[in-house]
């Protein structure tokens, strides 16, 4: 995805609650700016995971560059589309 990465690995503990977790390096920009992208990150993860999350399994967002340009309804739904590519995955 263009403004971020997603990580999903299962946790195989016997939890079914998704984790979440966020990062973005100073690569991609001051304090302000990433501070900025895991406010987005939060607020898309908040309403997407527990709907869409995969059950059991610790989700991470990775930002990227150029994340802050795009438009929160863009961004939702990127995650949707990565979401369900990532429980794709883990289904087979």
């Amino acid at each position: 995805m263009p403004g971020f990465v997603l990580l999903v690995r299962p946790r195989g503990d016997g939890d079914d609650t998704p984790g979440i977790g966020y990062t973005v390096s100073k690569k991609v920009g001051n304090a302000v700016t990433r501070n900025r992208m895991k406010r987005r990150f939060r607020e898309l993860a908040r309403a997407a995971l527990p709907a869409r999350g995969i059950v059991g399994a610790d989700h991470v967002m990775i930002g990227r560059n150029g994340g802050n340009d795009i438009s929160f309804s863009d961004l939702a739904g990127h995650l949707d589309q990565a979401l369900s590519r990532a429980a794709k995955k883990l289904a087979s």
